[in-house]
């Protein structure tokens, strides 16, 4: 009688239905004000090297986020095709995330050391010849192109204003950075001192005398889900 009553009531209908939504979103987020963070601390996370950071950039130009997602979610299937499912913390540097919300492409999350640099060099410059099947378009222009990188200092100084901590020696260093990493034989000391050692790194574009486009895009995408050591961070889980 009392549900007939409000369901032909618009009025008091609409009051109660803000009512109940109103608890609930002060449920949702009232919570958030006596937690120090919402994002545990992960061992073995950092920021983006400057190579990684214009990558990144890059995938995000090219649109990689419309047929890619990089966000394994915790069920047994994700699992068993991508691996470990997808942590907070490794997206807690993506301004802004590349979650996705579709997948024509399989998931990128764990792509890191996957597959060999020569073999994105190939899927980018025409993908049918490594994966027979792929719909995804050729990106020939990215080993054609020539890195622009004069402005990643720049770049991670705005980064470093909205929360990511690069400090003043790494923004100093980001060119010598940026060349160490896509340059064969070159020291990178300097560039492990300041990032840790899983930095990976490798002529990424097969063109030892030129960084190009091609080098960003494949040095970000070798880094994808090798930070943690999900075998440790299972045993601290538990």
């Amino acid at each position: 009688m009392k549900h007939a009553t409000i369901e032909k009531n618009a009025a008091l209908m609409s009051i109660l239905v803000l009512i109940m939504v109103a608890i609930g979103g002060l449920v949702e987020i009232v919570p958030l004000f006596f937690i120090e963070s919402t994002i545990e601390t992960v061992q073995g996370i950092r920021p983006y090297t400057p190579l990684e950071l214009k990558g990144r950039d890059l995938y995000i130009r090219e649109g990689c986020y419309n047929c890619h997602s990089q966000m394994i979610r915790p069920f047994r299937d994700e699992v068993e095709r991508y691996g470990h499912y997808s942590l907070a913390a490794e997206s807690k540097y993506d301004h802004p995330f590349q979650w996705g919300s579709k997948r024509t492409g399989p998931d990128l999350a764990r792509v890191g050391g996957k597959y060999s640099s020569l073999w994105h060099q190939e899927h980018m410059r025409r993908p049918r010849n490594v994966v027979p099947e792929s719909v995804m378009p050729d990106y020939p222009w990215l080993e054609e192109n020539a890195l622009d990188y004069d402005d990643i200092a720049d770049r991670m100084t705005a980064m470093s204003r909205i929360g990511v901590p690069y400090s003043e020696e790494m923004i100093k260093n980001a060119i010598a950075d940026l060349k160490a990493q896509a340059t064969p034989d070159s020291d990178t000391d300097g560039l492990n001192t300041r990032y840790g050692n899983k930095v990976p790194l490798d002529d990424f574009d097969g063109q030892p005398k030129r960084i190009t486009e091609l080098d960003a895009m494949v040095a970000y995408l070798q880094m994808l889900g090798t930070l943690v050591d999900f075998s440790s961070y299972q045993a601290q889980a538990r």
